[in-house]
């Protein structure tokens, strides 16, 4: 029976590897269908005996990698054969020494970039986001490294329910920060939007499972409603000759939901608003740009367009190097129809992204654009003392940012994240007007170093060879080639100040008798939250951080209730002095039971019971509750997931939790009154404080409650919902004070 099955299993395997190559167009030379078999025979004996955690063979891993890479990305036979090895040095007796004499060096090269970082790190560091570090290293030296482990994160989250849940939630939240991101940012939108609609199903199971469902049921009338809209911009475009497909373009179930979210609206007004892509064949002999226009021009014969509303990405790329025409027209039955107008060429880079440039190479040169977003990060990481966390930000603001275009005095463009400040641009220009900096014209009015940027602006930069960099200058950039330059002209001064906290930190524990050792300096990191001994001495010498209660940080050997509460709940008794290790694989069911001494409601997001939550062990051992949409949870899952521990609430009736809901609608005597009665009669709700404006006939109002639980909340924002006048009811996750 048992080699029946693994008869099948192998069966099964080499039919994996077939479809593979058949799925991959430029693997189908003899010598390149060849090479990958050679890698598949080497990854299959490596791995031979090891199975993934759904019990299946580990190679069928490394084969379905190797296909999104080929089929979904469009990458070739180097970029296959890399995504079959791509575990084999991290998993097996294989080292990236013995690829590079097997299978030459570019491919040694790839898979070296996709392996995971070895040996022990400082534990104040993020293993997760040093290994992001070196991924993009390995990145600006050949870009196929970040399209694979794009493939690879993929599979992994495509198959993501084998694991146990505080795992789901470490790689979904990585995912939701980094990878879905990094995958817009790489132009490769089908596989952005499927890892942000797995993260979404992984960490918060019920939302996922219900708008599933609603956009299912909404299906065919949205279908019938954009065909109704189609049908007379088919015919007119038929009539001019043009070739085209038209296609409705489906909302995501992560971008209904984050539309909900921010916008506060229910399901049936984000559903509502519809969207076509029309892709044509472009006419020979005339330009794309001018065919997009013509497009656009034929359906605004029929439907009126919105003129705010329109996005010119033909005559201006995306830095991504995606082009379109984007329009929104009012169609039939009072709707807003969003609309995209695309080649065949332009709809393959925007679905594919740069890899789709290499179909393309010779006809536009697109290559420029991944070339600036490159060297962007070579800037980046040319910061190494930057703690990994920090880097984690820096990335995150600049690179995954929304861009804007601005102009220099001559009429140049240059690119800018959003959010740049007038200091940004000079640093963009050169380093040395950077520093010499001390203002800007923009838009020829006069402002000062900080003042932030807005796409189209035209910016003049004021120089004064008397001007030094200031520290603080730090807090008006925010892209990373500014601040790397800023802390390049401060290393000298910053090493002296180094160096004087260290003597002082070594004066102040000589007076208590002791001398400074790793245990002591890891006790005061973890009192003041300082990832680095050098940030620790750098804060001692700048006098942020004073050495008077020394003494008492030292001798504090307070043990949180958490952890207590852990140990005589979950800790395996041991004879020996050991502290237990949490066994994170254990859910936290919070009841009414449990002391709220034993954790904290995190103030970023305030979550109460109902709410999909997760807990985060911090530096001293204490657990913080946060709601997991909120974006600190999400960074500490992309960054800290070994400190992750999955948490449930259950059915609270006794315990109080503080809790917002913001509240508009039209002014009229007596409007406040009847709100807090509906308050004051719901006995599972308390109020704390009500405050409410009153401008121009319409009324706002923010009131403070005490609530059990979600339910309650949303029953009370239904009774409120009631009253007449009131137009909108929400709750606010942001408590301020």
């Amino acid at each position: 029976m048992q080699e029946e099955t693994r008869n099948n299993e192998e069966q099964f395997i080499r039919q994996q590897l077939n479809n593979l190559i058949e799925a991959c167009p430029r693997c189908q030379a003899p010598e390149n269908r060849k090479l990958i078999l050679k890698a598949f025979e080497l990854a299959h004996e490596a791995h031979k005996g090891m199975r993934r955690r759904s019990g299946e063979p580990y190679i069928l891993h490394p084969l379905a990698v190797a296909r999104i890479a080929a089929e979904e990305i469009g990458l070739g036979t180097k970029g296959v054969v890399a995504s079959i090895l791509h575990d084999v040095v991290e998993d097996t007796d294989y080292t990236v020494e013995d690829m590079e004499v097997i299978f030459g060096p570019k491919i040694a090269s790839i898979v070296d970039g996709l392996t995971k970082l070895e040996g022990v790190f400082d534990q104040t560091q993020s293993k997760q986001a040093e290994n992001f570090r070196k991924l993009l290293l390995s990145m600006v030296e050949d870009v196929r490294v970040i399209l694979i482990k794009l493939a690879d994160r993929l599979h992994n989250m495509r198959t993501l329910g084998s694991m146990p849940e505080n795992k789901r939630l470490k790689i979904a939240g990585e995912t939701l920060f980094l990878f879905a991101p990094l995958a817009h940012r790489l132009g490769l939108y089908a596989i952005k939007t499927e890892l942000e609609d797995l993260s979404l199903k992984y960490e918060h199971p019920n939302k996922y499972q219900e708008l599933f469902d609603k956009v299912k049921a909404h299906e065919q009338r949205h279908r019938e409603l954009i065909q109704n809209f189609a049908r007379p911009i088919q015919k007119m475009l038929a009539e001019e000759n043009f070739s085209f497909t038209v296609k409705g373009r489906p909302k995501s179930i992560h971008s209904i939901w984050s539309k909900m979210q921010k916008k506060g609206l229910p399901f049936e007004e984000i559903y509502d608003i519809l969207a076509i892509r029309i892709i044509f064949t472009p006419k020979e002999g005339i330009p794309e740009k001018v065919q997009c226009w013509a497009i656009y021009s034929l359906i605004t014969d029929i439907y009126k367009p919105k003129p705010d509303r329109l996005r010119d990405w033909v005559s201006t790329p995306k830095a991504n190097g995606y082009e379109a025409l984007h329009a929104t027209v009012m169609g039939p039955e009072g709707k807003w129809v969003e609309i995209q107008i695309r080649s065949e060429r332009m709809d393959d880079i925007a679905e594919r992204g740069f890899a789709a440039h290499w179909k393309y190479k010779g006809q536009q040169d697109k290559e420029s654009e991944l070339d600036n977003w490159l060297q962007r990060i070579r800037d980046l990481l040319e910061s190494p003392e930057e703690d990994s966390l920090e880097f984690l930000d820096d990335f995150k603001l600049n690179l995954f940012s929304s861009e804007m275009m601005i102009f220099t005095p001559k009429g140049d463009v240059k690119v800018m994240p959003k959010g740049a400040t007038a200091l940004d641009f000079a640093f963009e220009i050169h380093t040395d007007i950077g520093y010499k900096c001390i203002g800007a014209k923009v838009n020829y009015r006069l402002v000062p170093l900080s003042h932030e940027l807005k796409s189209g602006d035209q910016v003049e930069i004021l120089t004064s060879e008397k001007q030094h960099p200031k520290y603080e200058w730090l807090n008006y950039v925010t892209t990373a080639k500014a601040k790397t330059r800023i802390k390049e002209a401060f290393k000298k001064a910053r090493k002296r100040i180094i160096l004087k906290g260290e003597r002082l930190l070594e004066n102040a524990l000589q007076a208590t008798k002791l001398t400074t050792n790793s245990k002591i300096l890891k006790k005061l990191q973890n009192f003041h939250n300082i990832a680095s001994k050098e940030e620790l001495y750098f804060k001692i010498g700048n006098e942020q951080i004073t050495l008077e209660n020394l003494p008492k940080i030292l001798s504090d050997k307070t043990t949180s209730k958490w952890i207590r509460y852990w140990r005589l709940n979950f800790g395996k008794p041991k004879e020996t002095t050991e502290e237990p290790v949490v066994d994170k694989k254990k859910p936290l069911i919070l009841s009414d039971e449990i002391d709220q001494d034993q954790y904290t409601i995190a103030n970023c997001c305030n979550p109460i019971p109902g709410d999909d939550v997760v807990g985060y062990l911090d530096d001293n051992e204490k657990l913080i509750l946060h709601n997991r949409k909120c974006p600190v949870a999400i960074k500490l899952m992309s960054s800290q997931g070994d400190r992750i521990l999955s948490a449930q609430w259950e059915s609270h009736k006794i315990l109080s939790y503080l809790a917002v809901i913001q509240l508009s609608g039209i002014d009229q005597i007596g409007i406040v009154s009847k709100i807090t009665l509906v308050i004051s009669e719901d006995k599972n709700v308390n109020m704390r404080s009500i405050h409410v404006d009153s401008h121009d006939g319409i009324f706002e109002g923010t009131i403070y409650l005490y609530i059990h639980n979600i339910e309650d909340l949303n029953n009370l924002i239904l009774n409120v919902m009631k009253i007449k006048g009131v137009h909108t009811v929400k709750r606010q996750e942001r408590i301020q004070g």
